[in-house]
């Protein structure tokens, strides 16, 4: 019985690593790519993000990798700190975009997330994304 569960646990981590792309039924829209990216606003030695410089963040880096549109909206965010293993909350920002499966789309929020980390002084800029399907 020991023997089967790595072979269960590889099918299983295999599943997750490579998750096929929906097929969309008629009037649902073409597959796409979900991304929701994470950008505390918490900066080591330094008040947070102003609201001025987040508009020109967004103005100049995310508005010129995403000119088809995107939506963000304010969260409380709460991490854990890998080094230090402290709990950290702080104000966040969630930017939401669906983009075609590709990889000039994932390039482009690649782009977003760096310019932030080296910008703001940043660990990570933490990211999700799921295959949904859409229109727009």
């Amino acid at each position: 019985m020991q023997a089967a569960w790595p072979v269960g646990l590889m099918a299983a981590l295999t599943a997750c690593s490579a998750p096929l792309a929906p097929s969309c039924a008629s009037g649902l829209g073409q597959p796409m790519l979900v991304f929701d990216l994470f950008f505390g606003e918490a900066i080591p030695g330094r008040a947070d993000v102003t609201g001025a410089e987040w508009m020109e963040f967004v103005n100049a880096t995310v508005a010129a990798n995403l000119p088809e549109g995107y939506t963000v909206f304010d969260a409380a965010g709460e991490w854990t700190n890998p080094r230090t293993h402290r709990t950290v909350k702080e104000a966040t920002k969630v930017l939401l975009v669906a983009l075609p499966d590709s990889p000039a789309s994932l390039a482009a929020v690649n782009s977003i997330r760096t310019a932030y980390q080296a910008r703001f002084h940043q660990q990570l800029v933490g990211m999700t994304v799921e295959h949904a399907c859409g229109t727009f």
